[in-house]
């Protein structure tokens, strides 16, 4: 199977240093290690932090056929506070490369082939990767929009019409509450769930409750899954390989709730680590999933 992921690439700038990030990158670094083929489409500048990220890709043995790169915007970069170890905070550079991605038919072919395409909001803030990605959506089979919201960056029009044009939507409770106040509805997550998907004509919505698990709705039916005692370094990217650990076992042909369950296993393992993309492995989920069952 072929997923595609859109979006930010940057660099997240922690207490202890510099770490390559950005949601649809992350998911892309997991995805890769839970043995999906996947190609990644973003930007960055002509800098040595461009040039690092390229470098940290290709170290991870990940294709940069559709990483743009250009002079005119510097490389992204993300201030990330991670004081409460559960809620990182995140104060996002702009405009930086990845706002200014350009619409090719390479990119029309690439998504066309492929399986699935999974994209965020965040790399909608601009008119530039938006109308790049709104040419795109109809080329996907399926489309993985992952909410991530981040003050000031989405607006509730772009919002709803990403949510109108996905397959699949994954986003966490505090998202879920947010959009459902958008439309006077209750934020009681199960019935939330359900009036969500029937909106939009949703084929699966996914919420995550942070250490409680998480949900999952789809063919009328709720599943939903604990989550995993550990200790937490930070939670940076655990959403992230949580949608990877997701995709990779729906497409799979997985049952919903052994999909729910080892994506929990999967977020739960990168929060032992610091850091969005530490080296993990199907061998380390199943260790895991075999604690929780012992």
């Amino acid at each position: 199977m072929s997923i595609v992921c859109l979006g930010e690439i940057l660099w997240d700038v922690l207490p202890t240093g510099k770490q390559p990030g950005g949601a649809p990158f992350n998911v892309a670094v997991h995805l890769y290690q839970l043995g999906q083929s996947v190609d990644l489409i973003s930007r960055v500048g002509d800098d040595d932090l461009g040039r690092q990220l390229l470098a940290f890709l290709e170290e991870r043995n990940l294709r940069t056929d559709f990483v743009q790169h250009g002079p005119a915007h510097q490389t992204g970069v993300v201030k990330a506070n991670v004081d409460d170890r559960h809620e990182v905070v995140y104060e996002i550079v702009q405009p930086v490369a990845w706002d200014y991605i350009q619409y090719d038919e390479a990119l029309a072919q690439l998504i066309s082939a492929a399986d699935m395409l999974v994209f965020g909001s965040l790399a909608s803030r601009t008119p530039a990767t938006r109308a790049t990605l709104y040419r795109l959506l109809p080329q996907a089979r399926f489309k993985v929009f992952d909410v991530n919201l981040r003050p000031p960056h989405y607006t509730r029009e772009v919002v709803g019409y990403l949510l109108e044009n996905s397959n699949l939507v994954k986003m966490n409770h505090h998202e879920l509450a947010e959009i459902m106040g958008w439309f006077g509805k209750t934020a009681d997550d199960e019935l939330a769930i359900e009036w969500l998907a029937a909106r939009f004509s949703l084929q699966a919505v996914c919420v995550t409750l942070g250490a409680e698990g998480a949900l999952l709705y789809t063919n009328g039916q709720l599943h939903r899954s604990a989550g995993f005692p550990i200790e937490v370094k930070d939670t940076i990217g655990s959403g992230d390989a949580f949608l990877a650990a997701l995709l990779t076992g729906w497409q799979a042909g997985l049952s919903p709730t052994e999909c729910l369950h080892r994506a929990c296993a999967t977020g739960a393992l990168v929060a032992t680590h610091q850091g969005a993309t530490p080296i993990i492995s199907e061998a380390d989920v199943v260790k895991l999933l075999n604690i929780r069952t012992i």
